[in-house]
């Protein structure tokens, strides 16, 4: 992952710096103090409470200085044992991310009891109504969060997890049915006489288009009697002049018998493909092959991609993408999502079930995927990173360290000399 990429999850405390130098500039004070008391204790024996304060500050503000910088590194660059923690754990803290990942909210029955208080069509219906407002903010920052993800996690196990559910998903669903049902839709809707007609006059033009073809064709199989008395161009005419006619009737007349045939063998077709466990076995054939064809492969490797950067666009700019027609449509969605509750119960009933599938089926691999990433990232940049997303937070613990240091060794001094 790039540095830019990794900074987008790792933002920088503010005022780290100035806690730090607050913090070192505390234990030094703390050296003078106790050098200064320790030179005029002789003169001054009240001193010593000085001394033993500031004595016991730097031992707690050191031992705390040490703890704190070996968490990201070794101390003055000395090899101790068990110290710059993070960059030699940093596999290990991936995986212990990933674990967390999956039994927190990648496990089914997790999945599936966090999902059933969630009304998710109502929350869609309400973020696509909202012009503008809290809505706004709220659909910038996951716009952000979004576009972030897809541009930062691995490309190409994204996608190969992408389009290993898509293809999944294809083999378990047998296609012959869907196909057959929808064709028969289509023909009682009258909605294949559109595609009847654009085929007939593919045909018309592929006709005029093959002409010499066809012609060739014909004086190639005459014989020479035929030749000889110049028949066979008589003959092609005949062929091309009847298939013209054949096209032009057939666009014309919704009754031709030729049309008919084709209505009917497309109903029967139709048919089959929902109830003939022979054309429904050729279908599902044909579907494992395409799958399995390096073309189809390539295409959903293109359309993932495309899909991605669509997304990242998408999120990048959301004002753009709810502007207009597309704007207006969202809207009206938005509204039948929040008035219509059948509709609502059976998007969310379909969510519930999308999610806790997702989280079933391919848990494990988003789990390996977060492990992998972080385990690619550059050591050094991720100390960098996490050491400035919290590094104010560790300075306090310094300056508490030094302050309850020296308070320990007063009580101690007090209790010793009473």
């Amino acid at each position: 992952m790039s540095n830019g990429a990794l900074a987008r999850f790792n933002p920088a405390q503010p005022g780290a710096a100035g806690m730090k130098i607050v913090a070192t500039g505390l234990l030094l004070v703390m050296a003078v103090v106790f050098v200064v008391s320790r030179a005029l204790q002789p003169a001054h024996p009240w001193l010593a409470y000085v001394k033993s304060f500031a004595e016991a500050a730097m031992v707690g503000g050191l031992a705390d200085w040490f703890a704190v910088t070996a968490l990201f590194r070794h101390p003055l660059g000395l090899p101790v044992p068990h110290t710059a923690i993070i960059p030699r754990n940093k596999d290990r803290i991936g995986e212990a991310l990933a674990n967390f990942l999956r039994e927190n909210f990648l496990t089914p029955s997790v999945v599936a009891r966090r999902m059933r208080n969630i009304d998710v069509a109502a929350a869609a219906g309400r973020f696509l109504q909202t012009p503008a407002g809290e809505g706004t903010r709220i659909r910038a920052g996951a716009s952000r969060l979004i576009a972030n993800i897809f541009e930062s996690l691995d490309d190409e196990r994204l996608g190969g997890i992408v389009k290993s559910a898509i293809s999944s998903r294809l083999r378990a669903m047998e296609v012959s049915p869907l196909l057959g049902h929808a064709l028969a839709s289509s023909i009682n809707d009258d909605r294949h006489v559109p595609m009847l007609e654009a085929a007939i006059r593919w045909m018309a033009r592929a006709l005029d288009a093959n002409e010499p073809l066809i012609r060739e064709m014909v004086h190639n199989k005459a014989n020479w009697v035929l030749k000889l008395a110049a028949l066979d161009t008589k003959l092609a005419d005949a062929i091309i002049d009847g298939l013209r006619k054949l096209t032009t009737e057939m666009s014309t007349d919704p009754a031709h018998p030729v049309r008919i045939k084709v209505e009917e063998a497309l109903a029967q077709l139709a048919n089959d493909l929902q109830t003939r466990p022979e054309t429904r076995a050729r279908v599902e054939e044909m579907k494992e092959q395409l799958l399995e064809n390096r073309s189809v492969g390539l295409w959903l490797d293109t359309l993932w991609q495309k899909g991605r950067e669509a997304v990242i666009r998408a999120a990048r700019n959301p004002d753009a993408v709810l502007a207009g027609k597309v704007g207006e449509v969202l809207k009206s969605m938005g509204a039948t999502l929040e008035r219509d509750p059948q509709i609502r119960i059976a998007i969310n009933r379909f969510a519930r079930r999308a999610v806790v599938g997702m989280a079933a089926s391919y848990g494990s691999s988003i789990v390996k995927l977060v492990s992998e990433t972080i385990r690619g990232w550059d050591a050094r940049t991720v100390t960098a990173r996490l050491e400035a997303a919290v590094g104010r937070d560790l300075q306090y613990i310094r300056i508490n360290g030094t302050l309850v240091g020296g308070l320990v060794g007063l009580v101690l001094h007090v209790l010793d000399a009473l």
